[in-house]
C-alpha cells in the first residue's frame, strides 16, 4: 500500500505556493522531506548517529547537495555519462546550507550528522538552490535530532525597484539585487549575494523582506513536525565529560593573565606564544604527577580556550582596544604594488596587516571561457576568479587535497564583487587568480582589492574600482554591550560573533557575505556594521588609488589582441574545413587562436593573437575563403590566362572571372596581348552576372574616358 504523505503548504507574498511533504520517501533515514515549487522538487534526508566517535569534540556535520541531470531530462555530458564530482555551483549551495545549519546545533552535540539534498525535478521558472535550506531544515524538523531550529533560506532579488522571492533564472539576469538570506524565526543567521552599487538602507530592506518570507516557511515546518509527532522529545545524549573543579581552577588562575596578554598589543605569532605560555604555566603544577597531568590536560585545554575567548572579548568591550592595538574602526596598514609579474597580463600585490594576496590577470579568447554545464544552465562563463589558500600562508604544513569548499566559496564571493564593474560586452575571456601568501583574517577581501588592481594594471577599463572589508562583532548578553570591529583579524573572526564581508565602490555595495554565530542580531547592530563597513571600504579604496588611480590606457604588450570579422553563414563550413583541417592549419601557420560562432544572419569569427602580422594574415585568408563579390565594387586582380576573347583574372584566391576583350580599354583591340600579359596586376569592376551566373568584369569601366576628337 502506498503510504500517505504528510503535507504543509506555504503561500508566498506573490501568491505562488511551496509544499513540504514527509513520510513517503526515504523512510529509513532519521528524517526526510520533499519540497516542491512549480515542478522543481528537492529531496532532503538527514541521519545522525546516536553516539559521538571517541575523541571527537566538535560537530562532524556533512551537507551535500547534488543536481540529478534526470531532473531536467538531460544526460550528463562527461565520459562516464553519470553525475561525478560536485560542480562549483553545487559546492556553493552546500556552503549556503551548511553555514546556517551548523551554528543551530547544540555546542555539546558531537554525533556525526549527514544532510543530503538532491534536485530530483527541475522547473526553469524555479531555481532549486533557493529551496535547499528549507528542504534540509524540514528534514531535521521532523526528527528527534537536537537542533535549535527550524530555519530556512530564501533568495531575494529586485527588478525595477520591486523586491521578490525565489525568482526564475531569467528573472535573475534582470535583477540589480540578488541575495540569499538564511534565518531562524527570531534572527538572521546568514546573508550572501551581489548587488549593483546599492545603498546600505536598500540592503537592509531586502534582508527584512526576506525574513518575513522565511518566517512563513518556518511556521510551516513547525506545523509539519507537530503532525508527524516524532520531533518531541528530542533524543538524549552525553557527548562531553566535564570536571567542574578543573574548570573553576583554570578560570581562577588563568583569566587575569590572559586578559593582561590580550591587553598588550602583539603580532599573531607572539600573541599565540604568550597565550600558550599561560597554559603551560598552569599545567606545570602537575608535572611531578604524570598520571594526574594526563588526566587534567584535556580538560584544561578545553576550559582554557573558553578563558581565552572570554578574556579577549571582555578586553575589547571594556578597553576599546583590540589584540593588535587598534581601535574598533581602525584599518590595518596597507601597501600595494602593481606590474609585479612580467609574464601575466596584469598583476598586483595587496597587503593589509598580516594578510597578503598576489593576484594575476590572464586575458583569453572565447575559446578559453569556462563551460558551465548543469541542470539549471548551460553557458560559457567569460569572467571567472580562482582563489588559492596554501598552508604556508598560515605557517602550517598540512596535506594538499585539491581545491577546498572554502576556496571555491571565497573565490566566488570575490568574483561576484567584481563582475559588475567589467566593461559591457567585453570581448576577452578574463581569468583572475588570487594566491594568498599570508593570512591573518579577511583574505577574501584582500583578494577583491588585489584583483581589482590587477584588472586596472592590465588595462581593463573597469567602470569603477572596488574594495572589500570584513567586519566583526563582539557582544555580551549579560551587560548588553556590543562593539562592531572593522577589518577583523583571524582571532577576532574565531572568537567573535559575526563575520560580515562587504565589497563595493565609493557609491554602493557590490557583494556581501555574512555569518552570524549568535541568536538575536538586531537591525541596529546590522545597520552600524554596514555604515562602519562603508567608512572602511572608502579608506581602503583611497590607499589602493595611491598605487594606481585608474586603468592603464592600453593592454600589456604580451596580452592577446582580439579582432572580430563576420562572414556569410554558408562559408562557416569552408573556413573550418573537413574535420577542422583548414582552421587548425590556419591557427598553426599564423600563431593565432580562431573561434567561430553562428548567429541569426552571420558567422562571427574571433581571431586572437599576440603578433599583429599573424592576425592580419589570418583575416586575409578567412576573407579569401569567405569571399563574396559585390556588384559595383572594384577589386585588385591578377591575370591568370589569356584567350582570344579576353583575359581570365583572379580577384580573390580561388575566385576568377572573365574580362572580355571589349572591356579592357575604351578603344577596339585586335588582341588581348596588346595591353595585358600573364601575371599583370590590374584593377577591375564587377558589373554584374550573365545568364549563367558568371561574373562580368570590366577594366575600362574604371579608366577615364578619352576626350572626343575635335573636328
Amino acid at each position: 500500500m502506498i503510504p500517505q504523505a504528510i503535507k504543509e503548504t506555504i503561500t508566498q507574498a506573490d501568491g505562488r505556493e511551496i509544499t513540504i511533504e514527509t513520510g513517503k520517501l526515504a523512510k529509513q533515514a532519521n528524517g526526510s522531506a520533499v519540497v516542491r515549487m512549480g515542478d522543481t522538487m528537492l529531496l532532503a534526508t538527514v541521519v545522525a548517529n546516536q553516539d559521538a566517535n571517541e575523541g571527537v569534540d566538535f560537530l562532524p556535520l556533512t551537507v551535500d547537495y547534488r543536481e540529478k541531470f534526470y531532473a531536467g531530462g538531460r544526460i550528463p555530458g562527461n565520459f562516464f555519462r553519470r553525475e561525478a564530482r560536485p560542480s562549483d555551483e553545487e559546492i556553493l549551495t552546500m556552503r549556503l546550507v551548511d553555514r546556517v545549519l551548523r551554528p543551530l546545533f547544540p555546542e555539546d552535540f558531537h554525533a556525526e550528522v549527514q544532510v543530503m539534498i538532491s534536485l530530483i525535478s527541475y522547473d526553469k521558472d524555479v531555481m532549486p538552490d533557493s529551496l535547499a535550506g528549507l528542504a534540509a531544515s524540514a528534514a531535521i524538523a521532523v526528527t528527534d535530532i537536537p537542533f535549535n531550529g527550524p530555519m530556512s533560506e530564501t533568495r531575494v532579488i529586485r527588478i525595477d525597484g520591486e523586491l521578490m522571492v525565489n525568482p526564475s533564472f531569467e528573472q535573475l539576469k534582470k535583477a540589480d539585487i540578488d541575495i540569499m538570506v538564511g534565518a531562524t524565526k527570531s534572527s538572521i543567521v546568514m546573508v550572501e549575494g551581489e548587488m549593483n552599487e546599492i545603498s546600505e538602507s536598500e540592503m537592509l530592506e531586502a534582508i527584512t523582506f526576506a525574513h518575513q518570507e522565511i518566517k512563513k516557511q518556518i511556521e510551516a515546518q513547525e506545523r509539519l513536525a507537530e503532525k508527524c509527532g516524532k520531533s518531541l522529545p528530542k533524543r538524549e545524549y552525553s557527548h562531553e565529560v566535564h570536571d567542574e573543579e578543573i574548570r573553576e581552577k583554570v578560570w581562577k588562575e588563568c583569566y587575569d593573565k590572559v586578559y593582561d596578554v590580550a591587553k598588550h598589543p602583539s603580532g599573531k605569532e607572539e600573541r599565540a606564544e604568550k597565550f600558550q605560555a599561560v597554559l603551560d604555566e598552569f599545567l606545570a603544577q602537575y608535572v611531578e604527577d604524570p598520571e594526574e597531568l594526563e588526566r587534567v590536560t584535556p580538560f584544561a585545554k578545553t576550559y582554557y580556550h573558553d578563558v581565552e575567548k572570554e578574556a579577549m572579548r571582555q578586553m575589547i568591550l571594556n578597553e576599546g582596544v583590540r589584540l593588535d592595538g587598534r581601535n574598533p574602526k581602525q584599518i590595518r596598514p596597507i601597501w600595494c604594488e602593481v606590474d609585479y609579474l612580467p609574464g601575466s597580463h596584469g598583476s598586483a600585490i595587496f597587503t593589509r596587516g598580516e594578510t597578503q594576496s598576489l593576484s594575476a590577470l590572464t586575458l583569453g579568447s572565447s575559446k578559453d571561457a569556462n563551460m558551465i554545464d548543469s541542470v539549471v544552465t548551460q553557458h560559457d562563463e567569460k569572467f571567472f576568479l580562482h582563489y588559492n589558500f596554501p598552508p604556508f600562508s598560515t605557517g602550517e604544513a598540512r596535506p594538499l587535497r585539491g581545491t577546498s569548499r572554502r576556496e571555491v566559496g571565497h573565490g566566488n564571493l570575490a568574483q561576484r564583487a567584481l563582475t559588475w564593474t567589467l566593461p559591457d560586452d567585453y570581448p576577452y575571456t578574463v581569468r583572475l587568480v588570487s594566491d594568498i601568501l599570508e593570512s591573518n583574517g579577511s583574505s577574501s577581501m584582500a583578494t577583491v582589492c588585489a584583483c581589482c588592481l590587477a584588472l586596472m594594471d592590465g588595462g581593463v577599463q573597469i567602470k569603477k574600482p572596488v574594495s572589500g572589508i570584513a567586519m566583526g562583532l563582539i557582544t555580551d548578553q549579560k551587560s548588553g554591550k556590543w562593539t562592531v570591529l572593522s577589518d577583523i583579524l583571524g582571532d577576532e573572526d574565531h572568537l567573535g560573533d559575526m563575520d560580515f564581508k562587504v565589497t563595493g565602490t565609493k557609491e554602493g555595495i557590490t557583494a556581501c557575505q555574512m555569518d552570524i554565530k549568535i541568536q538575536g542580531l538586531t537591525m541596529d547592530i546590522l545597520e552600524q556594521a554596514l555604515e562602519q563597513a562603508k567608512e572602511g571600504r572608502i579608506h581602503i579604496l583611497g590607499e589602493m588609488m595611491k598605487t594606481l588611480s585608474e586603468p592603464r590606457p592600453q593592454l600589456k604588450p604580451n596580452a592577446p589582441k582580439l579582432v572580430t570579422v563576420t562572414i556569410p553563414k554558408e562559408f562557416i563550413g569552408a573556413v573550418i574545413g573537413p574535420g577542422g583541417k583548414i582552421i587548425q592549419e590556419l591557427q598553426k601557420e599564423t600563431e593565432t587562436t580562431i573561434s567561430i560562432e553562428e548567429n541569426e544572419e552571420f558567422g562571427v569569427v574571433e581571431i586572437a593573437g599576440v603578433d599583429q602580422a599573424g592576425i592580419d594574415a589570418a583575416i586575409e585568408r578567412i576573407r579569401q575563403i569567405a569571399f563574396v563579390p559585390e556588384v559595383g565594387e572594384t577589386y585588385d586582380a591578377v591575370v591568370k590566362s589569356i584567350k582570344p576573347f579576353g583575359a581570365f583574372v583572379e580577384i580573390s584566391k580561388g575566385t576568377e572571372g572573365l574580362v572580355h576583350i571589349s572591356e579592357i580599354e575604351h578603344r577596339r583591340l585586335n588582341t588581348v596581348e596588346e595591353v595585358l600579359k600573364l601575371g599583370d596586376k590590374i584593377k577591375v569592376k564587377l558589373m554584374g552576372y550573365d545568364e549563367k551566373g558568371k561574373m562580368k568584369l570590366s577594366r575600362k569601366a574604371i579608366l577615364p574616358k578619352p576626350e572626343k576628337n575635335q573636328e
